[in-house]
Protein backbone atom coordinates (compact mmCIF):
# COMPACT_ATOMS: atom_id res chain seq x y z
CA UNK A 1 0.00 0.00 0.00
CA UNK A 2 1.27 3.10 -0.85
CA UNK A 3 0.76 5.59 2.34
CA UNK A 4 0.98 9.27 3.17
CA UNK A 5 1.49 10.07 6.98
CA UNK A 6 1.39 13.78 8.07
CA UNK A 7 2.74 14.54 11.27
CA UNK A 8 6.02 12.81 12.51
CA UNK A 9 5.65 13.30 16.48
CA UNK A 10 5.32 10.23 18.52
CA UNK A 11 2.45 8.73 16.86
CA UNK A 12 3.33 9.45 13.53
CA UNK A 13 6.91 8.32 13.53
CA UNK A 14 5.33 4.82 15.77
CA UNK A 15 3.03 4.35 13.03
CA UNK A 16 5.61 4.55 10.07
CA UNK A 17 7.89 1.88 12.15
CA UNK A 18 4.92 -0.62 12.23
CA UNK A 19 3.99 -0.29 8.28
CA UNK A 20 7.92 0.14 7.25
CA UNK A 21 8.20 -3.69 8.42
CA UNK A 22 5.54 -4.58 6.75
CA UNK A 23 6.49 -3.66 3.17
CA UNK A 24 4.36 -0.90 2.64
CA UNK A 25 5.35 2.31 0.43
CA UNK A 26 5.72 4.63 2.96
CA UNK A 27 5.67 9.10 3.06
CA UNK A 28 6.16 10.48 6.16
CA UNK A 29 5.78 14.68 5.97
CA UNK A 30 6.62 17.31 8.60
CA UNK A 31 8.31 20.83 8.91
CA UNK A 32 10.56 19.98 11.09
CA UNK A 33 13.60 18.49 8.91
CA UNK A 34 15.41 17.01 11.86
CA UNK A 35 12.54 14.49 13.33
CA UNK A 36 12.44 14.22 9.35
CA UNK A 37 15.52 13.05 9.13
CA UNK A 38 16.21 11.20 12.56
CA UNK A 39 13.48 8.76 11.22
CA UNK A 40 14.95 8.57 7.73
CA UNK A 41 18.00 7.15 9.33
CA UNK A 42 16.27 4.55 11.34
CA UNK A 43 13.62 3.22 8.51
CA UNK A 44 13.57 2.59 4.99
CA UNK A 45 10.93 5.71 4.23
CA UNK A 46 10.57 8.86 1.84
CA UNK A 47 10.28 12.02 4.01
CA UNK A 48 8.97 15.86 2.64
CA UNK A 49 9.48 18.51 4.65
CA UNK A 50 6.70 21.03 4.33
CA UNK A 51 3.08 21.57 5.67
CA UNK A 52 0.88 19.11 5.04
CA UNK A 53 -2.24 20.74 4.17
CA UNK A 54 -0.79 21.96 0.98
CA UNK A 55 -1.71 20.85 -2.35
CA UNK A 56 2.10 21.31 -3.42
CA UNK A 57 3.70 19.57 -0.43
CA UNK A 58 1.09 16.59 -0.64
CA UNK A 59 1.90 16.18 -4.35
CA UNK A 60 5.27 16.18 -3.94
CA UNK A 61 4.83 13.20 -1.25
CA UNK A 62 3.20 11.04 -4.19
CA UNK A 63 -0.52 12.11 -3.45
CA UNK A 64 -1.74 11.83 -7.16
CA UNK A 65 -1.56 7.60 -6.48
CA UNK A 66 -1.31 7.15 -2.77
CA UNK A 67 -4.09 4.55 -1.19
CA UNK A 68 -4.08 5.99 1.96
CA UNK A 69 -3.94 9.66 3.91
CA UNK A 70 -3.23 9.41 7.54
CA UNK A 71 -3.11 12.78 9.24
CA UNK A 72 -1.48 12.84 12.72
CA UNK A 73 0.02 16.56 13.13
CA UNK A 74 -0.82 18.33 16.62
CA UNK A 75 -3.38 20.42 14.85
CA UNK A 76 -6.46 19.42 14.33
CA UNK A 77 -7.09 21.56 11.59
CA UNK A 78 -3.91 20.79 9.21
CA UNK A 79 -5.59 17.37 9.89
CA UNK A 80 -9.01 17.89 8.41
CA UNK A 81 -7.67 20.42 5.60
CA UNK A 82 -5.51 18.03 4.51
CA UNK A 83 -7.91 15.23 4.31
CA UNK A 84 -10.42 17.85 2.36
CA UNK A 85 -7.19 18.81 0.06
CA UNK A 86 -6.10 14.77 -0.45
CA UNK A 87 -9.78 14.30 -1.65
CA UNK A 88 -11.09 17.45 -3.76
CA UNK A 89 -7.73 17.44 -5.75
CA UNK A 90 -6.07 13.94 -5.80
CA UNK A 91 -9.32 11.40 -4.95
CA UNK A 92 -7.29 9.52 -2.24
CA UNK A 93 -9.53 6.91 -1.11
CA UNK A 94 -8.66 6.49 2.16
CA UNK A 95 -8.58 9.78 4.35
CA UNK A 96 -7.44 9.38 8.44
CA UNK A 97 -7.33 12.35 10.65
CA UNK A 98 -6.86 12.73 14.44
CA UNK A 99 -9.12 15.21 16.03
CA UNK A 100 -8.56 16.15 19.52
CA UNK A 101 -10.79 18.68 20.19
CA UNK A 102 -14.63 17.66 21.03
CA UNK A 103 -16.45 21.12 19.76
CA UNK A 104 -15.51 19.06 16.64
CA UNK A 105 -16.61 15.56 17.36
CA UNK A 106 -19.41 16.47 19.21
CA UNK A 107 -20.80 17.56 15.99
CA UNK A 108 -23.09 15.16 14.08
CA UNK A 109 -22.73 15.49 10.28
CA UNK A 110 -19.36 17.55 9.98
CA UNK A 111 -17.09 14.57 8.96
CA UNK A 112 -18.88 13.37 5.53
CA UNK A 113 -17.86 13.51 1.83
CA UNK A 114 -20.43 16.76 1.54
CA UNK A 115 -18.54 18.43 4.27
CA UNK A 116 -15.39 17.25 5.80
CA UNK A 117 -14.50 14.34 3.74
CA UNK A 118 -12.53 12.26 6.49
CA UNK A 119 -13.49 8.18 6.56
CA UNK A 120 -12.01 7.33 9.87
CA UNK A 121 -11.83 10.06 13.07
CA UNK A 122 -8.70 9.09 15.76
CA UNK A 123 -9.28 10.64 18.97
CA UNK A 124 -6.40 9.79 21.13
CA UNK A 125 -7.72 11.02 24.32
CA UNK A 126 -10.78 9.24 24.10
CA UNK A 127 -9.36 5.60 23.17
CA UNK A 128 -7.35 5.90 26.32
CA UNK A 129 -10.12 7.53 28.38
CA UNK A 130 -11.90 4.27 27.50
CA UNK A 131 -9.12 2.19 27.79
CA UNK A 132 -8.46 3.04 31.77
CA UNK A 133 -12.48 2.96 32.28
CA UNK A 134 -11.79 -0.85 31.50
CA UNK A 135 -9.09 -0.88 33.71
CA UNK A 136 -11.01 0.38 36.64
CA UNK A 137 -14.12 -1.83 36.13
CA UNK A 138 -11.88 -5.03 36.54
CA UNK A 139 -9.30 -4.50 39.69
CA UNK A 140 -6.16 -6.64 39.26
CA UNK A 141 -6.30 -6.80 35.89
CA UNK A 142 -3.12 -5.58 33.61
CA UNK A 143 -4.92 -4.85 30.47
CA UNK A 144 -8.25 -5.55 28.95
CA UNK A 145 -9.07 -5.81 25.49
CA UNK A 146 -13.10 -5.70 23.82
CA UNK A 147 -13.93 -7.60 20.68
CA UNK A 148 -16.96 -7.76 18.72
CA UNK A 149 -18.14 -4.55 20.65
CA UNK A 150 -17.60 -5.61 24.18
CA UNK A 151 -19.21 -9.17 23.69
CA UNK A 152 -15.90 -11.37 24.53
CA UNK A 153 -13.21 -9.92 26.32
CA UNK A 154 -9.25 -10.44 26.90
CA UNK A 155 -8.05 -9.81 29.90
CA UNK A 156 -4.14 -9.82 31.35
CA UNK A 157 -4.06 -10.77 35.24
CA UNK A 158 -0.84 -11.35 36.83
CA UNK A 159 -0.68 -14.68 38.53
CA UNK A 160 0.02 -14.56 42.55
CA UNK A 161 1.84 -16.83 44.66
CA UNK A 162 -0.83 -18.86 46.41
CA UNK A 163 -3.42 -18.40 44.01
CA UNK A 164 -5.66 -20.97 43.18
CA UNK A 165 -3.81 -21.75 39.28
CA UNK A 166 -0.37 -21.31 40.14
CA UNK A 167 1.17 -24.49 40.04
CA UNK A 168 -0.99 -26.30 38.29
CA UNK A 169 -1.45 -26.88 34.30
CA UNK A 170 -3.74 -25.38 32.03
CA UNK A 171 -6.07 -27.98 31.32
CA UNK A 172 -7.02 -28.14 35.25
CA UNK A 173 -8.55 -24.65 34.40
CA UNK A 174 -11.92 -26.41 32.90
CA UNK A 175 -12.38 -28.89 35.94
CA UNK A 176 -12.12 -25.76 38.30
CA UNK A 177 -14.44 -24.34 35.92
CA UNK A 178 -16.66 -26.89 34.77
CA UNK A 179 -19.29 -23.89 33.42
CA UNK A 180 -17.25 -21.48 32.59
CA UNK A 181 -15.61 -21.38 28.35
CA UNK A 182 -12.62 -19.48 28.70
CA UNK A 183 -8.51 -19.72 26.49
CA UNK A 184 -5.64 -18.39 28.10
CA UNK A 185 -4.13 -16.97 24.60
CA UNK A 186 -0.39 -15.86 25.98
CA UNK A 187 1.71 -15.99 28.90
CA UNK A 188 4.69 -13.67 29.67
CA UNK A 189 7.02 -15.22 32.07
CA UNK A 190 10.08 -13.00 32.54
CA UNK A 191 9.40 -10.98 29.37
CA UNK A 192 8.98 -13.47 27.19
CA UNK A 193 5.84 -14.55 25.94
CA UNK A 194 5.42 -18.46 25.69
CA UNK A 195 2.32 -20.28 23.50
CA UNK A 196 0.03 -21.90 25.91
CA UNK A 197 -0.62 -25.74 26.14
CA UNK A 198 -3.00 -27.58 27.85
CA UNK A 199 0.49 -29.06 29.82
CA UNK A 200 1.88 -25.41 30.46
CA UNK A 201 2.04 -25.01 34.35
CA UNK A 202 1.41 -20.97 35.31
CA UNK A 203 4.11 -19.93 37.66
CA UNK A 204 3.75 -17.22 39.87
CA UNK A 205 4.57 -13.37 38.23
CA UNK A 206 3.23 -15.25 35.16
CA UNK A 207 1.01 -12.55 32.95
CA UNK A 208 -1.43 -14.31 31.89
CA UNK A 209 -4.03 -13.44 28.68
CA UNK A 210 -7.19 -15.31 28.92
CA UNK A 211 -10.15 -14.67 26.52
CA UNK A 212 -14.02 -15.18 27.60
CA UNK A 213 -17.79 -13.61 27.27
CA UNK A 214 -17.84 -10.62 29.22
CA UNK A 215 -19.99 -12.19 31.88
CA UNK A 216 -17.68 -14.86 32.77
CA UNK A 217 -14.50 -12.50 32.78
CA UNK A 218 -14.85 -11.77 37.00
CA UNK A 219 -15.33 -16.11 37.30
CA UNK A 220 -12.01 -16.77 35.47
CA UNK A 221 -10.01 -13.83 36.72
CA UNK A 222 -10.77 -14.82 40.82
CA UNK A 223 -9.53 -18.47 39.64
CA UNK A 224 -6.23 -16.64 38.42
CA UNK A 225 -5.81 -14.67 41.65
CA UNK A 226 -7.70 -13.02 45.03
CA UNK A 227 -10.26 -11.49 43.98
CA UNK A 228 -9.83 -7.92 44.90
CA UNK A 229 -12.32 -5.55 45.85
CA UNK A 230 -14.11 -2.75 43.79
CA UNK A 231 -12.41 0.50 43.68
CA UNK A 232 -14.64 3.51 45.26
CA UNK A 233 -12.08 6.35 45.81
CA UNK A 234 -10.66 7.79 42.54
CA UNK A 235 -7.77 10.18 42.56
CA UNK A 236 -6.98 11.84 39.69
CA UNK A 237 -3.79 14.30 39.03
CA UNK A 238 -4.11 16.27 35.84
CA UNK A 239 -7.37 17.78 34.77
CA UNK A 240 -6.78 18.26 30.87
CA UNK A 241 -8.87 16.27 28.01
CA UNK A 242 -7.84 13.15 29.41
CA UNK A 243 -8.58 13.43 33.40
CA UNK A 244 -11.67 15.52 32.47
CA UNK A 245 -13.31 12.60 29.97
CA UNK A 246 -12.51 10.13 32.92
CA UNK A 247 -13.95 11.89 35.52
CA UNK A 248 -17.14 12.53 33.39
CA UNK A 249 -17.38 8.80 32.02
CA UNK A 250 -17.01 7.66 36.00
CA UNK A 251 -18.12 10.26 39.07
CA UNK A 252 -21.51 8.58 38.55
CA UNK A 253 -20.20 5.86 40.18
CA UNK A 254 -17.30 6.54 42.20
CA UNK A 255 -15.85 9.16 44.48
CA UNK A 256 -13.49 11.45 42.30
CA UNK A 257 -10.88 14.04 42.95
CA UNK A 258 -9.36 16.01 40.53
CA UNK A 259 -5.99 17.92 41.43
CA UNK A 260 -5.04 20.51 38.86
CA UNK A 261 -2.23 23.08 39.22
CA UNK A 262 -4.43 25.60 36.95
CA UNK A 263 -6.98 27.69 39.05
CA UNK A 264 -8.75 28.77 35.34
CA UNK A 265 -8.87 25.17 34.47
CA UNK A 266 -9.89 24.09 37.90
CA UNK A 267 -12.67 26.51 38.26
CA UNK A 268 -13.68 25.15 34.19
CA UNK A 269 -14.00 21.93 35.63
CA UNK A 270 -15.70 22.64 38.45
CA UNK A 271 -18.54 24.12 36.52
CA UNK A 272 -18.30 21.05 34.11
CA UNK A 273 -18.38 18.18 36.49
CA UNK A 274 -21.08 17.19 38.42
CA UNK A 275 -20.26 15.46 41.61
CA UNK A 276 -16.43 15.43 40.75
CA UNK A 277 -14.35 17.59 43.56
CA UNK A 278 -11.73 19.68 42.20
CA UNK A 279 -9.10 20.87 44.82
CA UNK A 280 -5.98 23.22 42.88
CA UNK A 281 -2.14 22.42 43.49
CA UNK A 282 0.07 20.02 42.51
CA UNK A 283 -0.47 16.25 42.80
CA UNK A 284 3.07 15.82 43.71
CA UNK A 285 3.08 18.30 46.97
CA UNK A 286 3.33 15.73 49.59
CA UNK A 287 0.90 17.66 52.52
CA UNK A 288 -2.04 17.97 50.16
CA UNK A 289 -1.77 14.30 49.33
CA UNK A 290 -2.01 13.63 52.91
CA UNK A 291 -4.31 16.06 53.87
CA UNK A 292 -7.02 14.49 50.93
CA UNK A 293 -6.25 11.36 52.44
CA UNK A 294 -4.47 9.60 49.80
CA UNK A 295 -4.39 6.77 52.26
CA UNK A 296 -7.88 5.83 51.53
CA UNK A 297 -7.79 6.17 47.44
CA UNK A 298 -8.57 2.97 45.65
CA UNK A 299 -7.07 4.26 42.86
CA UNK A 300 -4.29 7.02 41.94
CA UNK A 301 -4.37 8.06 38.48
CA UNK A 302 -1.22 10.57 37.36
CA UNK A 303 -3.22 11.59 33.70
CA UNK A 304 -0.70 14.73 32.72
CA UNK A 305 1.34 15.84 30.06
CA UNK A 306 3.98 15.42 31.74
CA UNK A 307 5.70 11.50 32.10
CA UNK A 308 8.24 12.89 34.74
CA UNK A 309 5.45 14.51 36.76
CA UNK A 310 3.60 11.30 36.70
CA UNK A 311 5.80 9.25 37.70
CA UNK A 312 6.99 10.97 40.51
CA UNK A 313 3.51 12.00 41.87
CA UNK A 314 2.93 8.31 41.46
CA UNK A 315 5.39 6.98 43.46
CA UNK A 316 4.54 9.54 46.11
CA UNK A 317 0.86 8.22 46.11
CA UNK A 318 1.72 4.80 46.43
CA UNK A 319 4.57 5.13 49.39
CA UNK A 320 1.97 7.50 51.12
CA UNK A 321 -0.89 4.51 51.15
CA UNK A 322 -2.44 4.59 47.31
CA UNK A 323 -3.64 0.95 47.16
CA UNK A 324 -2.90 1.09 43.03
CA UNK A 325 -1.24 3.60 40.86
CA UNK A 326 -2.04 4.04 37.11
CA UNK A 327 0.46 5.81 35.07
CA UNK A 328 0.20 7.72 31.56
CA UNK A 329 3.53 7.33 29.84
CA UNK A 330 4.34 8.73 26.33
CA UNK A 331 7.95 8.44 25.88
CA UNK A 332 7.51 4.39 25.24
CA UNK A 333 11.45 3.99 26.43
CA UNK A 334 9.81 4.62 30.03
CA UNK A 335 7.33 2.29 30.17
CA UNK A 336 8.99 -0.65 30.66
CA UNK A 337 11.50 0.64 33.09
CA UNK A 338 8.19 1.80 35.46
CA UNK A 339 5.50 -0.68 34.80
CA UNK A 340 5.47 -3.43 37.83
CA UNK A 341 7.41 -2.27 40.71
CA UNK A 342 5.71 0.85 42.74
CA UNK A 343 3.97 1.69 39.83
CA UNK A 344 1.00 -0.90 38.82
CA UNK A 345 -0.18 -0.03 35.06
CA UNK A 346 2.00 2.45 33.23
CA UNK A 347 -0.25 3.26 30.29
CA UNK A 348 1.78 4.10 26.51
CA UNK A 349 -1.61 6.51 24.82
CA UNK A 350 0.68 5.82 21.55
CA UNK A 351 0.27 1.65 21.82
CA UNK A 352 -3.41 2.72 22.23
CA UNK A 353 -3.85 5.13 19.15
CA UNK A 354 -1.53 2.65 16.84
CA UNK A 355 -3.70 0.35 17.92
CA UNK A 356 -6.90 1.99 16.27
CA UNK A 357 -4.80 3.38 13.44
CA UNK A 358 -3.40 -0.03 12.06
CA UNK A 359 -7.02 -1.79 12.23
CA UNK A 360 -7.40 0.75 9.27
CA UNK A 361 -3.99 0.12 7.27
CA UNK A 362 -4.54 -3.89 7.61
CA UNK A 363 -6.00 -5.85 4.22
CA UNK A 364 -8.77 -7.95 4.71
CA UNK A 365 -11.97 -7.66 6.69
CA UNK A 366 -9.48 -6.96 10.05
CA UNK A 367 -12.04 -5.61 12.97
CA UNK A 368 -9.02 -4.45 15.46
CA UNK A 369 -5.86 -5.23 15.85
CA UNK A 370 -4.33 -4.69 19.62
CA UNK A 371 -0.84 -4.91 20.57
CA UNK A 372 -0.38 -7.09 24.12
CA UNK A 373 2.30 -6.31 26.04
CA UNK A 374 3.79 -3.36 24.70
CA UNK A 375 3.98 -5.32 21.29
CA UNK A 376 5.38 -8.43 22.41
CA UNK A 377 2.10 -10.21 20.58
CA UNK A 378 -0.63 -9.08 18.94
CA UNK A 379 -4.21 -10.01 18.74
CA UNK A 380 -6.16 -9.41 15.23
CA UNK A 381 -10.04 -9.83 15.26
CA UNK A 382 -11.16 -10.87 11.99
CA UNK A 383 -14.55 -11.18 9.68
CA UNK A 384 -14.53 -14.73 7.64
CA UNK A 385 -16.49 -13.84 4.65
CA UNK A 386 -17.45 -16.02 1.40
CA UNK A 387 -17.85 -19.74 1.62
CA UNK A 388 -15.76 -22.75 1.53
CA UNK A 389 -14.92 -22.57 -2.10
CA UNK A 390 -13.90 -18.86 -1.98
CA UNK A 391 -12.46 -18.53 1.60
CA UNK A 392 -9.39 -20.03 3.62
CA UNK A 393 -11.00 -20.55 6.49
CA UNK A 394 -14.80 -20.76 6.23
CA UNK A 395 -16.56 -24.49 6.55
CA UNK A 396 -13.36 -26.13 7.88
CA UNK A 397 -12.65 -27.09 11.68
CA UNK A 398 -10.08 -25.30 13.05
CA UNK A 399 -7.98 -28.29 13.41
CA UNK A 400 -7.64 -28.11 9.32
CA UNK A 401 -6.70 -24.12 8.73
CA UNK A 402 -3.01 -23.56 8.02
CA UNK A 403 -2.13 -21.17 10.55
CA UNK A 404 0.79 -19.12 10.12
CA UNK A 405 3.61 -20.26 13.14
CA UNK A 406 3.04 -19.06 16.19
CA UNK A 407 -0.54 -18.38 15.45
CA UNK A 408 -3.67 -19.53 17.30
CA UNK A 409 -6.83 -19.03 17.27
CA UNK A 410 -8.43 -17.97 20.73
CA UNK A 411 -12.34 -17.45 20.29
CA UNK A 412 -15.15 -16.97 17.46
CA UNK A 413 -18.25 -14.76 18.24
CA UNK A 414 -20.98 -15.66 16.23
CA UNK A 415 -24.20 -12.84 16.58
CA UNK A 416 -24.39 -13.07 19.88
CA UNK A 417 -22.87 -16.30 21.20
CA UNK A 418 -19.20 -16.24 22.58
CA UNK A 419 -17.54 -19.55 21.44
CA UNK A 420 -14.02 -20.77 23.11
CA UNK A 421 -11.84 -22.45 19.89
CA UNK A 422 -11.35 -25.90 19.60
CA UNK A 423 -9.71 -27.88 17.28
CA UNK A 424 -13.30 -29.06 16.16
CA UNK A 425 -14.86 -25.51 16.04
CA UNK A 426 -15.98 -25.26 12.28
CA UNK A 427 -15.82 -21.33 11.17
CA UNK A 428 -18.92 -19.72 9.11
CA UNK A 429 -19.67 -16.78 7.34
CA UNK A 430 -20.20 -13.38 9.36
CA UNK A 431 -18.04 -14.83 12.55
CA UNK A 432 -15.44 -12.74 14.55
CA UNK A 433 -12.50 -14.38 14.85
CA UNK A 434 -9.76 -13.71 17.37
CA UNK A 435 -6.67 -14.79 16.35
CA UNK A 436 -3.13 -14.58 18.49
CA UNK A 437 0.19 -14.22 17.00
CA UNK A 438 3.58 -14.03 18.92
CA UNK A 439 5.65 -13.21 15.92
CA UNK A 440 4.55 -9.73 14.02
CA UNK A 441 5.78 -10.74 10.86
CA UNK A 442 3.33 -13.32 9.86
CA UNK A 443 0.40 -10.65 10.62
CA UNK A 444 0.22 -10.41 6.76
CA UNK A 445 0.23 -14.24 6.41
CA UNK A 446 -2.84 -13.95 9.01
CA UNK A 447 -4.66 -11.44 7.19
CA UNK A 448 -4.28 -13.35 3.88
CA UNK A 449 -6.52 -16.22 5.06
CA UNK A 450 -9.35 -13.60 5.92
CA UNK A 451 -9.11 -12.47 1.72
CA UNK A 452 -12.06 -13.90 -0.23
CA UNK A 453 -11.06 -15.22 -3.82
CA UNK A 454 -9.83 -12.32 -5.67
CA UNK A 455 -11.26 -9.04 -4.39
CA UNK A 456 -9.73 -6.92 -1.95
CA UNK A 457 -11.28 -5.27 0.86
Amino acid sequence: MKIIILGAGQVGGTLAEHLASEANDITVVDTDGERLRALSDRLDIRTVQGRGSFPTVLRQAGADDADMLVAVTNSDEINMIACQVAYTLFHTPTKIARVREAAYLTRSGLFSNESIPVDVLISPEQVVTNYIKRLIEYPGALQVIDFAGGKAQLVAVKAYYGGPLVGQQLRQLREHMPNVDTRVAAIFRRNRAIMPQGDTVIEADDEVFFIAAKAHIRAVMSEMRRMEDSYKKVVIAGGGHIGERLAEAIESRYQVKIIEMNPARCRYLSETLDSTIVLQGSASDRDLLVEENISDADIFLALTNDDEANIMSSLLAKRLGARKVMTIINNPAYVDLVQGGEIDIAISPQMATIGTLLTHVRRGDIESVHSLRRGAAEAIEAIAHGDSKSSKVVGRAIQDIALPPGTTIGAIIRNEEVLIAHDATVIESGDHVILFLVDKKYIRDAERLFQVGLTFF
